[in-house]
């Protein structure tokens, strides 16, 4: 499949007195994108476990342009890197009127009741899978 695209609409209350998108909002707005991937796409596959514990163990990110609150949403795309037993790594491009940010959270699933990591299940992994970005074979001459 690759890359997972979400729309998220921005708020009066995400700008800051400069007048963009607060640096610390940009993050929320990613979160928002990633729990569209993470629970409402893995619902809608019958995938209901993703919802009941996912924390982020790292999140990185690199401003490119400043988001204005003008352009009203942000559309967020998404791909899954480094798939592993108990974590895998999210990456994001996000853009208004061109990209205004790179980022990239590590995720692990977390069992709530026993309040440990937990490993990813069989069902995880093939929805995960679905969203890793194709890689491209290295060219042999």
């Amino acid at each position: 499949m690759g890359a997972y695209v979400a729309e998220v609409a921005l708020r009066w209350s995400d700008m800051d007195a400069f007048g963009h998108v607060n640096h610390a909002r940009t993050i929320t707005l990613l979160e928002e994108a990633r729990a569209d991937l993470l629970f409402t796409e893995a619902e809608k596959q019958g995938l209901l476990g993703m919802a009941e514990g996912m924390v982020v163990a790292r999140v990185v990110i690199d401003y490119h342009a400043p988001l204005m609150y003008a352009a009203k949403s942000l559309q967020v795309r998404m791909s899954v890197r480094e798939l592993k037993a108990a974590s895998f790594i999210i990456d994001y491009t996000a853009f208004a009127r061109e990209a205004v940010c790179t980022a990239e959270t590590l995720m692990v699933p977390y069992d709530l009741r026993a309040g440990r990591p937990r490993r990813l299940t069989a069902d995880e992994r093939e929805f995960l899978s679905g969203w890793q970005a194709e890689q491209l074979e290295p060219s042999r001459g």
